[in-house]
């Protein structure tokens, strides 16, 4: 990957009026009616371009490897689209990883959104292109039904550029957060799908924890298979640069009963670790700028950019 390194880093624009949403599926199918999809984004001053790949299905995959594989790369590549919107998670991203053509998409830096098991696709970009991408709500799973706010005004603030260097990215009142280790720090905004960050360690996708903010979140799975990946992620030395964690949804378990884990854990690493974050299977959905440098505030349970996310604002 040397070859990439002066491609690294590159920041994508904000969306523009009237900006163009791809929708891909590099996992698992979903049916779509595409005149409601046009209708919706339409209805909220928006384009969209609807890849061939979400209409097929391969079983537990929206097509071919190579199908899937190849409207990412058209996405990207597509000098109409502003930002590219996954369809839906299940599985079937990790099959991409060794295809994905990194210069291509350093190339055309554009907001690749999603959570799940896109969080293969987030932490390969992340780790060799240093390009920020959004854990945020994805079309069929999140935005198409009658799902809560700010699930689509927290996506629409961070891709719209309204969220600068020192805005907070505000989490909802209504969802009480817990403090489970005081303190503040400073890192990296890495993570994302707990089993993801598990099952892509040894790969090019394997999470890079140092002198990160690490974002966990996960959903059907019982808590002591949470504590085997906490413990597999600690086993492989990626807790050992983390200077915080923020714990998202963990759907099925509550944050009371996560507790007495995270503090064992994540307790002897003396960091700053707040849980009950709204943000993964869950609604509402709080979209999260990967790979964005932020700071985690614990005790007064507040996250902070420490970084723009775009290098231009948007068109008036």
């Amino acid at each position: 990957m040397e070859h990439l390194q002066n491609l690294a880093g590159a920041l994508p624009k904000a969306l523009p009026a009237h900006a163009c949403f791809a929708i891909i599926a590099p996992a698992g199918p979903a049916r779509l009616d595409p005149e409601s999809v046009r209708q919706w984004f339409a209805a909220r001053g928006y384009q969209c371009r609807i890849y061939p790949g979400v209409a097929e299905a391969q079983g537990y995959l929206a097509g071919s490897d190579q199908q899937r594989l190849g409207d990412l790369h058209a996405a990207f590549a597509d000098p109409q689209v502003d930002a590219i919107l996954c369809m839906r998670g299940g599985y079937g991203s990790m099959r991409l990883l060794d295809g994905l053509d990194f210069e291509l998409i350093a190339r055309h830096p554009k907001p690749l959104i999603g959570y799940s098991d896109i969080t293969a696709l987030h932490t390969a970009i992340n780790r060799h292109l240093g390009m920020v991408t959004f854990h945020g709500g994805m079309l069929n799973a999140d935005l198409l039904g009658d799902k809560q706010e700010p699930t689509l005004s927290s996506l629409l603030a961070q891709l719209s550029g309204r969220l600068g260097q020192g805005a907070e990215i505000v989490h909802p009142a209504a969802y009480p957060l817990t403090t489970v280790v005081p303190g503040v720090a400073s890192g990296q905004l890495v993570g994302g799908n707990l089993s993801l960050l598990g099952a892509t360690i040894g790969t090019l996708a394997e999470v890079e924890t140092q002198d990160s903010i690490l974002f966990i979140e996960d959903v059907n799975e019982p808590l002591f298979r949470v504590d085997r990946l906490l413990t597999q992620l600690r086993l492989a030395g990626k807790l050992d640069g983390v200077r915080g964690v923020l714990v998202g949804d963990f759907a099925g378990i509550t944050v009371a009963a996560m507790t007495p884990l995270l503090q064992d854990i994540f307790g002897p690493l003396d960091v700053p670790v707040l849980a009950g974050w709204r943000s993964g299977h869950c609604d509402p959905n709080v979209c999260l700028p990967l790979g964005a440098r932020v700071r985690l505030d614990s005790e007064g349970q507040r996250l902070v950019l420490e970084q723009g996310l775009f290098k231009a604002a948007p068109s008036p």
